[in-house]
């Protein structure tokens, strides 16, 4: 049809109700001249009969100067609420003048969609674009408001308010909105600018609006948010199976309607990637997500195995390593859905109008670890090759997330897995201390730490306590770890005091630490403290390279942490430890720890020391319980590092089972040292030991008078084995010595290694001490 470039409203009693520009430049009559005037008194002659019929034709004009005008008009009947007529719209087209007439071609002509209406919000005008979004003619659409032409509220609400806003104000406005087009059933993005229309005499007649589809534009706006999204929602824990829901909730709903993400068996277990794709591609479901509630389009199971075919989109996907578009009609598309369903389980499968696939592979470093699938259904616009692109951007993230947490779980148990081998399993027997124990590994993204406690039996029923902590984590703390629980039963087994230990063990560190092999020593650090507890005397001696007090509680039921000086981390070198010591009551508890337990970053360590006083107050049915009572009473729900508690509870050799003499420097008492030591053990009712006995009494006592020093005492302990002990004041070691057939001495202390379960010597304060064990016949 033509355009009009005129325009005028008549009620259905003939009076003009509207008067536009254009009719006012065609007949010369201004508005206030014309609005209120019978029509009739506008003509120049009545309209033939087929005119008024068809509303359209030529019509004759009375000029304003009192000339005639022939113009072509059409008429559109305007409806009232009840939908009886209630008047037409009269619009007409300019005759000749090519200005006019190539303003017109550019409106109509318009790529965006243009509408003019009255000030009534009623069309008076629309392009071909216009009518084209709206899907109907521009005869249908003249003389009414728009939300009389739409269906759907939510795009007539926005749209009506703003018109009325610029007829109300006279302000031009700007706004944008994602809404259905009224002619179809899929979402676009507008970009719509509104403006008032005035006339020669800055009259407002109307409001004129222009509407871009910028749907393209949002679209790529979507994609780059999607992929910055995509940075900090996939990959926020080392978790495989995590990140994959991670990357299903970023793409549903907006990228897709239905999501899944498989990948295959060795990514979720400790086995090495194969070296090429498998002929068989049967991968494991990880993770789903739709639009629908049920997820009905998945049909298979989380958990579960799937197989992809050579023909179907996801296994060309992984074949080709790239993204791979599909759609509905294509061949492999259609077979690929048809048989999937065909193998589903009942009310598992893709609804109907699912149009739109993506199939990208799960590519990281190279290898193919899995494959996601992205389908539209229904209303969504098909996916287009800069979809595509942007499901290989987001897979390769989620791929790279998915190996580093593939290697994260794989270093995890291996660090675990021989952190495991290096602790202890079962505690030596020892009768100097009851002994609970519990270690915690982290659970953070910087993996296993170097955390480790030992309980290790010293001669003379004593016992070592021991915890300490390698700064750092993964494989290399793990390992660092092992090298000092070795070095620190190393260094117990010669029986130095705790100052000494530490000290050697600063050294080994050291060396370590400067090996050019040995790095990580020198970046991780360690510490460590090293506790021994004589149940005879009742004495904790101790000393620390930078790690936490032990806390002590005594019978009485009150808690402290001992008084130290906690000394230099170990690596340090050049500086002293100081040893400690404290008288324990019998029933005491040492409870030893390492700085996971108190420490972190948002507590405070003296709250946190407190806490743990408090909680080994707390009643407990055993050690074991109590160690569960403090773990749950200190630690923070997500602890940060690795936690170590070793707690023992003291026990004490009474005099009932220690007997000591004092021997004379002089050979002849040796047969008294016999006597009395074979009295004694007649009075424990150990006579089947006496045979032994007198005889390694007889060798160190004569040994301590004939080499070593005054003062020169016997003692016997009897604890889970009978013990001998000599001291003497020389601080030189005995050695074990082969003596030739001619030789008078040099057989005792070999006499002594072959009759006793084990034997050695101590250095003490004023001397030394030599000392053989002899396993006790079953009471």
């Amino acid at each position: 049809m033509e355009h009009a470039s005129a325009a005028a409203i008549i009620d259905a009693r003939g009076t003009v109700t509207g008067w536009s520009d254009g009719a006012r430049r065609l007949t010369g009559y201004p508005a206030e001249e014309a609005v209120g005037r019978p029509v009739r008194e506008l003509l120049a002659e009545e309209p033939p009969p087929d005119v008024v019929a068809a509303r359209a034709g030529t019509v004759v004009l009375r000029h304003r100067d009192g000339t005639s005008v022939a113009l072509p008009l059409r008429a559109c009947e305007v409806l009232g609420p009840d939908g009886a007529a209630g008047g037409f719209v009269v619009t007409a087209e300019q005759p000749g003048g090519a200005e006019p007439t190539l303003a017109g071609q550019a409106f109509q002509q318009a790529s965006m969609s243009m509408s003019v209406f009255d000030p009534r919000q009623r069309y008076l005008r629309l392009n071909d674009a216009a009518c084209q979004v709206m899907g109907v003619p521009e005869e249908a659409l003249l003389g009414r408001h728009f939300p009389e032409t739409v269906e759907e509220a939510e795009h007539s609400r926005g749209f009506d308010w703003h018109l009325r806003q610029v007829a109300e104000t006279g302000e031009p406005l700007h706004y944008e909105s994602y809404t259905r087009a009224p002619s179809g059933s899929r979402y676009h993005a507008w970009n719509i600018e509104m403006w008032p229309v005035r006339n020669a005499l800055d009259e407002f007649v109307g409001v004129a609006l222009a509407a871009f589809d910028s749907t393209e534009q949002h679209w790529a706006r979507q994609r780059l948010a999607l992929l910055n999204e995509a940075a900090d929602a996939i990959g926020t824990t080392l978790d495989v199976v995590r990140t994959a829901e991670e990357l299903i909730s970023l793409v549903v709903p907006r990228f897709a309607d239905f999501a899944s993400a498989d990948l295959f068996e060795w990514v979720l277990g400790p086995d090495e990637p194969p070296s090429m794709l498998p002929e068989d591609l049967v991968l494991r479901r990880v993770a789903h997500g739709s639009v629908t509630e049920g997820t009905p389009e998945a049909a298979v199971h989380l958990g579960f195995t799937d197989f992809y075919p050579p023909y179907s989109p996801p296994a060309r996907a992984m074949r080709e390593g790239r993204a791979v578009l599909s759609r509905a009609g294509e061949p492999a598309f259609d077979r690929w859905v048809r048989e999937r369903n065909a193998r589903a389980p009942k009310g598992k499968r893709y609804r109907e109008g699912a149009h739109s696939m993506i199939a990208v592979p799960l590519r990281a470093r190279g290898t193919t670890l899995g494959v996601a699938v992205a389908v539209r259904i229904g209303a969504s616009d098909p996916y287009v090759r800069d979809d595509a692109a942007l499901a290989g951007e987001l897979a390769s993230r989620a791929a790279v997330c998915v190996d580093n947490s593939r290697r994260f779980a794989r270093e995890r148990s291996t660090a675990l897995a021989l952190q495991h081998s290096l602790l202890p399993r079962g505690l030596p027997g020892q009768a100097a201390v009851e002994v609970a124990h519990r270690y915690l590994p982290s659970g953070s993204l910087a993996g296993i730490g170097g955390d480790w406690f030992d309980v290790i039996p010293l001669s003379g029923s004593r016992v070592a306590l021991v915890v300490g902590d390698v700064v750092g984590h993964g494989i290399s703390s793990s390992a660092t770890m092992g090298r000092l629980c070795t070095a620190v039963r190393t260094l117990a087994d010669v029986d130095l005091p705790p100052d000494e230990l530490l000290t050697h063990l600063d050294d080994l560190v050291t060396h370590l630490a400067a090996d050019d092999s040995d790095d990580e020593v020198a970046e991780l650090g360690a510490t460590c403290l090293y506790a021994v507890y004589d149940p005879v005397s009742r004495r904790l001696t101790f000393a620390a390279a930078g790690h936490p007090p032990p806390a002590l509680v005594l019978p009485d039921g009150t808690a402290e942490c001992v008084p130290m000086i906690a000394g230099p981390p170990l690596g340090v070198g050049g500086l002293p430890f100081e040893a400690g010591e404290v008288e324990l009551p019998e029933g005491a508890i040492v409870a030893l720890y390492t700085d996971g337990l108190v420490e972190d970053r948002d507590r405070d360590i003296d709250h946190a020391t407190s806490e743990l006083c408090r909680a080994l107050t707390a009643p407990a049915s055993s050690l074991d319980a109590l160690c569960d009572t403090v773990l749950k009473a200190v630690l923070p729900e997500e602890p940060s590092d690795d936690v170590a508690l070793l707690l023992a509870r003291t026990r004490a050799l009474g005099d009932d089972r220690v007997a000591t003499w004092d021997i004379p420097p002089d050979p002849s008492h040796v047969a008294q040292a016999r006597q009395a030591a074979t009295e004694q053990l007649t009075a424990w009712g150990l006579d089947e030991a006496a045979f032994v006995t007198e005889l390694v009494v007889s060798e160190l006592v004569t040994n301590a008078i004939r080499y070593g020093e005054p003062p020169v005492q016997l003692r016997l302990i009897r604890d889970r084995t009978l013990i001998c002990e000599v001291s003497d004041g020389s601080s030189t070691s005995p050695h074990l010595r082969r003596a030739h057939a001619y030789d008078e001495g040099g057989r005792g202390l070999l006499l002594v290694a072959q009759l006793t379960q084990r034997w050695g010597s101590r250095q003490t304060g004023s001397g030394k001490t030599i000392w053989a064990e002899q396993q006790l016949p079953p009471d």
